[in-house]
Parts: C-alpha cells; structure tokens; sequence
C-alpha cells in the first residue's frame, strides 16, 4: 500500500464526502507520513514546514477578495451588468440572448487565456470579474459548471503549448530544463509540437462540457446573487475611480510580479478616494477575506500536504515498483506513466510542482522502454499537466469556485472540480496515450 496512492484516495474521497477540503488535506498529510515511514513528529514537522509555501497564495486571495468587493460597492460591476442584462431577451432561445451567452463565454476564455499567456496575472481576474457578472448568468440560465471548464480549459490549456508567459515557465524553464537535466536530447522546438496532441484531449473535453454536458438551461436564486452582489447607485465618479483602481492593480502587478501588492494598492485607491464613504473600510476587507478564507486555507493546506508527500519519498517507490512489473509492453507502460502522474497533481495540486518530482524517474523508464524524444516529452508533460484540472487543490479549480461562489450557490466539488476531472483528465489521458504511441 504506497502512501501516496493511500493519501491522494483519502483526501479524494473524504472531500466528495463533503469532508471540508482542508480537513481532508490535514488528514491524508497524516495518514501519508505515517505510512511512508515518518514518525509522528517528522509528519508534523514537514506539515508546518510547507505550509509557508501556501501563505502567499492565500493572502494574495484574502486582499483580491477585499478589493473585489470594494469594486462591486464602487456602481462599477452594477453598470456593467445592467447593460450586458438589458440586451437579454426574455426567451432562451432569442437571438440577443443567445448572442450574449457566447460573447459572454468567448469573452471569459479569452480573458483566461490572456492571464496565462498574454498578461500573465494567472487567477487573479477570476473573484474581480467574475462576481458581478453572476447576475448576467442568472438571467442567462448558463449552467455555472460550464463556465467552471471554460475557465480551467484558458488556464491549463494554453500553458500546455504556448512558450509565452506562464507557459514558458513551465515549457522551457521547467518542462525541458527537467528534461535535459535527466539525460534526455531535446530542444524547445520539439516541446510544443509534442504537447499539441495532448491539447487536443482539453479542446475536447471543453466543448464536450459547453455543446452537452451543460447546455440545458440552470436557475439560480437571485436573492443570494443580489445579497453577494448589491446594486449600488450609479456615480461617475466613483467609475472613474473604479477604473483607475483597476488600471492601478493590474500595474503594480505587473511590475512587481505580486498580487499581493497590485491588489493592496486598488484597495488604497478605493480607501483614499472615498469612492467607498458610504460603506465603512473595514467592511468591506472583512468580507472580502471572508469571502475568500476558505480557498486561501485550501491552498496552504494544500503546501502542508506536497510537503509530506515529498519527505516520504514514496512517489519514487510508487513509480519504480510500477517500472518493475510491465515487463517489456510500451503501451501498458505509457498508460501507467499517466495515471501515476495524475495521482501525483491531484494531491499536490500543481503540475508546475510535479515535473520535478517525476522527471528524474520517468525519462529513464521511458528511453528504456525505447520512447522517442517527442513522445517522452508528451508523457512527461502530459503526466504533470493531469489532474492539474479536477484537483482539489489546484489553482484551476480554486480559481473559478473563487469567482462563481460568490453567492454560495457553487460548490467547490461538485461543481468545479468534478466537472472539470470528468471533461479534461479522461481526454487528456487518453490523448496523452496517442501521443506517447504514435510520436
């Protein structure tokens, strides 16, 4: 019984149990040092060590929280929605509505698109746009478990094979550099050409989720919306200041590199403008932190969690004791080199993360078992891209709960992180398996 097979099934199965999902991180963190050969102390020891490694997360949630609320109070997010509701007909099938509907879905993967590869600000759109127009999918009807995978698909997706932004990183500064480092020839030409197979198997799962899973109209309570999302007065003002906050947020970020501090100076201009007189500041932070506490303690439990499963040093256990029993069938090889790397992110979370911890054992596997250089590739960046989506714990699930659960009305589970495992790690496993056979 490996410890990290036990571990991930645990926290997988207790948070569907409506366990809440850091307790289920705590527990299998537990249960993970204690199998994997720490003693009580040692488990808890790397616990609290590597729940530094979450705290930056979590606070840079806690203050876009605070100052997407100072947004929603500023007439802003009550101007844009209104326009966006009044050229909504009154029948779903009405051509304005429909119209709408993909503006609105287009728009939204474009913006997600663009925050990983374009304007690399990763997540941090997600509570700030998304909220206000929580009243637009009401109207709508639009099933929020769609917009959960159009979002996750604009951010896994694109990182996946295009060199730029967030996907440089993780192409070139992480994906090759672990690659080379590992005894494997290759070059970052090959990597997104290797990777464009494995995208396929998410543009699949996305309009699979949009076209069926989804396409049924969702009602909404809109007194819940409208009590997460009040409609303040229009002053013009006030919008001018909301947009120089906006433009100031996604400055400071952009120069520092640190949503802490892009989100701390919007919040500063909304304080110091006294666009937000008529709500007291301290409201608004504490519901803007309320707002976001429990997706800010998931990602630090989640750093606790990587950290144990790191010190047992069961995941180099896990793939050698695999190595050992194929034999000499490729196909059964490449199809376990997957679902082990799946495993793997859905408890860590990251596929960022993952590549360092898998590299060094599966490019030795796969040039034994006669892997050409492209189809390694795949299989390595395909095993660390799996579980990315459909992880408790990964940014591309906390993301767009972050922004659709404003209102309470969108599970965290079930309506994010069951959709999108459902839509993109069985295509991407499957995809990925194609193109670890045929490259």
């Amino acid at each position: 019984m490996n410890a990290v097979v036990v571990a991930v099934s645990l926290m997988l199965a207790l948070s569907l149990a409506r366990v809440n999902v850091v307790i289920a991180l705590t527990i299998s963190a537990l249960v993970a040092g204690l199998l994997g050969g720490l003693d009580l102390h040692q488990t808890i020891a790397a616990f609290n060590t590597g729940l530094g490694g979450g705290a930056q997360i979590a606070l840079s949630y806690a203050l876009l929280g605070a100052f997407a609320v100072a947004l929603s109070h500023s007439g802003l997010t009550t101007l844009l929605s209104n326009k966006l509701i009044r050229s909504v007909g009154k029948e779903p099938n009405d051509s304005n509505t429909r119209m709408v509907r993909w503006g609105l879905l287009i728009a939204l993967l474009a913006m997600a698109i663009s925050s990983q590869n374009l304007l690399p600000i990763h997540i941090a759109f997600i509570p700030i746009l998304v909220p206000p127009l929580l009243h637009l999918m009401s109207k709508l009807k639009l099933d929020r478990r769609m917009v959960a995978c159009v979002l996750t698909f604009g951010l896994v997706t694109t990182y996946m094979i295009l060199p730029v932004g967030f996907g440089g990183i993780f192409l070139n500064d992480i994906l090759l550099a672990n690659l080379k480092t590992n005894g494997l020839a290759a070059t970052a030409g090959q990597i997104p050409p290797a990777m464009m197979l494995p995208a396929l198997g998410m543009l699949l799962g996305m309009l699979t989720a949009v076209f069926i899973s989804y396409r049924k109209p969702r009602e909404y309570n809109e007194q819940e919306i409208l009590r997460a999302e009040p409609e303040e007065k229009i002053n013009k003002r006030n919008i001018v200041i909301a947009l120089l906050a906006i433009v100031a947020t996604l400055s400071v970020q952009l120069y520092t590199d640190s949503m802490i501090f892009g989100a701390l100076v919007g919040f500063m201009v909304f304080s110091f403008s006294g666009a937000l007189k008529h709500v007291a500041d301290q409201d608004i932070f504490n519901q803007g932190v309320r707002m976001m506490a429990n997706i800010g303690f998931i990602m630090i439990a989640a750093a606790g969690f990587a950290a144990v499963i790191k010190a047992t040093g069961e995941v180099g256990t896990l793939v050698s004791a695999i190595g050992g029993m194929l034999g000499d069938n490729k196909a059964l090889a490449a199809f376990l080199m997957l679902a082990v790397g799946l495993l793997i992110t859905l408890g860590i979370g990251s596929s960022f993360s993952t590549i360092p911890i898998i590299a060094t054992i599966y490019v030795p596997l796969a040039l034994s078992f006669g892997f050409s250089v492209p189809a390694t590739i795949a299989l390595v960046g395909t095993a660390a891209a799996l579980g990315d989506a459909g992880s408790p714990a990964s940014d591309s699930t906390l993301g767009p709960t972050a922004g659709l659960n404003a209102d309470g009305q969108h599970d965290h589970m079930r309506d994010s992180v069951i959709p999108t495992f459902i839509h993109y790690n069985i295509p991407l496993l499957v995809f990925g398996w194609i193109a670890a056979m045929v490259l």
